[in-house]
């Protein structure tokens, strides 16, 4: 338990920011699943439509520190790929 004020404070704002950073990682991972759902069903429209709502979602979280940056490049990378390989 925080013994001063600023560390019940710090406390506070930790626990708001990792709530905050719970909920945007759960965005791109929704992102994430509607782009390899519409790769699964082979339009290849939808797909590039949902990547670009992810790739954007990656490259925010990456850029706040959330994701890693290497980890972003890597599943925009991967995805991409699938993208490209489909008829």
């Amino acid at each position: 338990m925080a013994n001063s004020a600023q560390a019940t404070k710090r406390a506070r704002q930790a626990e708001n920011t990792r709530q905050a950073n719970v909920a945007k990682r759960s965005e791109m991972r929704t992102a994430l699943k509607k782009v390899l759902a519409a790769i699964e069903a082979g339009d290849k429209a939808a797909a590039n439509t949902a990547f670009r709502v992810a790739q954007s979602k990656l490259d925010g979280l990456s850029r706040k520190k959330i994701v890693a940056k290497n980890t972003a490049a890597r599943i925009k990378s991967r995805i991409n790929a699938r993208i490209k390989a489909m008829a």
